[in-house]
């Protein structure tokens, strides 16, 4: 962030500021994410790393399990984005195009974590 300062006092660009937000919003909820876990011994759950790292604990866990299952629940993730995908190009759901949109993103992120699962078994097996 440092760096990105000093660029934003000499040239400022559009680009650069927004970077800059994402980092503030990033490290904001870094700090919640601390601070409430000092504060109860507990995770809140909302920073992305802390999400995704307990969401791929459940799938690890599952795929060593249950590896059908792991399967299926990988296959109803594509479906899902496909489905949601759909959606978005559909018409008639101005409506619900807000939610159509999150909910894309976060299949889309989870079929992200089930990739780099399946890729991580795959490189341990060549080794």
């Amino acid at each position: 962030m440092a760096v990105l300062d000093t660029e934003l006092e000499n040239n400022p660009t559009d680009a650069k500021v927004a970077r800059m937000a994402e980092l503030r919003i990033r490290n904001l909820l870094c700090f919640s994410e601390l601070q409430s876990f000092n504060d109860t011994g507990q995770w809140r759950n909302r920073h992305p790393f802390v999400v995704h790292q307990s969401e791929r604990c459940k799938l690890e866990e599952l795929k060593r399990r249950d590896p059908e299952g792991f399967l299926r629940k990988y296959a109803n993730c594509s479906y899902n984005i496909k489905r949601y995908n759909s959606f978005l190009k559909k018409d008639g759901r101005s409506d619900r195009r807000e939610s159509d949109k999150k909910n894309l993103i976060r299949y889309q992120e989870l079929e992200t974590i089930f990739k780099d699962i399946i890729s991580n078994e795959t490189d341990d097996n060549r080794s």
